[in-house]
């Protein structure tokens, strides 16, 4: 990358001034930067791994940088939170595609490698991860921006950024339970299923979510409820009370996208998972012989 700049001189004479032209000239950096991201998008907790590279134009090799990454910090409050560490042990430095020693690493402020050296008319490849803390955004919409500096004595400190977007989606899991216990043959039996989504993207009766289940002992005169709201059977679900076989309809579940806070001192985020809850209740019957 090139710097152009200007210079006009004046000449004094008897009181009088007179300006020269408008000079331009052009200051041509020796090192370029760039920078990119492996993953394409983030969800909680995942490792992020970054490509920096630096090429050096000039024929004298350039000795003693500094490089540095801010791991995505960003403003809070009258500070800043960063919502990525480093992974320690998973840096890769080499020169002219040759692996070489580790360099100095210090973690205390962002990610700082220490006494990096491009050779002449050479470029260095730093390969490293990162995971992801309480301070990544997680809702709908979410980014993390991070910045890399290369700086040292006698160059123009030169920086590269990337971002990655938050994973827009749904993340299911299903707890399930039974009460009361015991329970007494031919007495009456509840299975509870809790459908929690930690993503940040409902399921909606168009995703066709469905919950299928052999109850073992079977279920006789089951009764079938979704938030409270009772369920019609062949329609909203079917049972097989020979076989045990549950199986809810197309189009009747949906699961609310989890919910995002960001406390307002610390800067944390806390996720709160959606929540349906499907029950089944009916007589139970004696437990199959295996």
């Amino acid at each position: 990358m090139a710097t152009t700049f200007t210079n006009v001189a004046t000449l004094s004479y008897n009181g009088t001034q007179v300006l020269s032209n408008i000079a331009v000239g052009m200051i041509e950096e020796v090192l370029s930067i760039s920078k990119y991201a492996v993953n394409e998008t983030y969800g909680e907790g995942d490792t992020l791994t970054y490509v920096v590279s630096i090429v050096n134009n000039s024929d004298s090799a350039i000795n003693g940088l500094s490089v540095s990454d801010d791991l995505g910090a960003y403003a809070f409050g009258t500070g800043t939170v960063q919502p990525m560490d480093y992974v320690e042990n998973s840096l890769q430095y080499y020169r002219n595609g040759i692996l070489q020693p580790d360099p100095a690493v210090a973690t205390t402020d962002g990610l700082v490698l220490s006494d990096i050296s491009v050779p002449a008319n050479g470029n260095v490849t730093i390969v490293y991860s990162t995971t992801l803390n309480g301070f990544a955004p997680m809702e709908t919409g979410g980014t993390i921006t991070n910045t890399v500096t290369v700086e040292g004595a006698g160059v123009t400190a030169v920086t590269a950024q990337e971002s990655v977007a938050v994973t827009n989606a749904a993340q299911l899991s299903v707890i399930k339970s039974v009460t009361p216990i015991p329970v007494a043959e031919n007495g009456e039996l509840t299975y509870t299923f809790q459908l929690l989504n930690s993503g940040n993207t409902a399921v909606l009766e168009t995703d066709n979510a469905t919950i299928t289940d052999t109850f073992d002992p079977l279920l006789s005169d089951i009764s079938v409820a979704l938030n409270g709201t009772a369920l019609t059977a062949g329609t909203d679900y079917t049972y097989d009370e020979a076989t045990g076989v549950f199986t809810t309809g197309n189009g009747v579940i949906s699961i609310p996208a989890a919910t995002y806070t960001q406390n307002p001192t610390t800067g944390e985020w806390t996720m709160t998972p959606g929540s349906s809850t499907m029950t089944v209740t009916g007589t139970v019957g004696a437990v199959s012989a295996d």
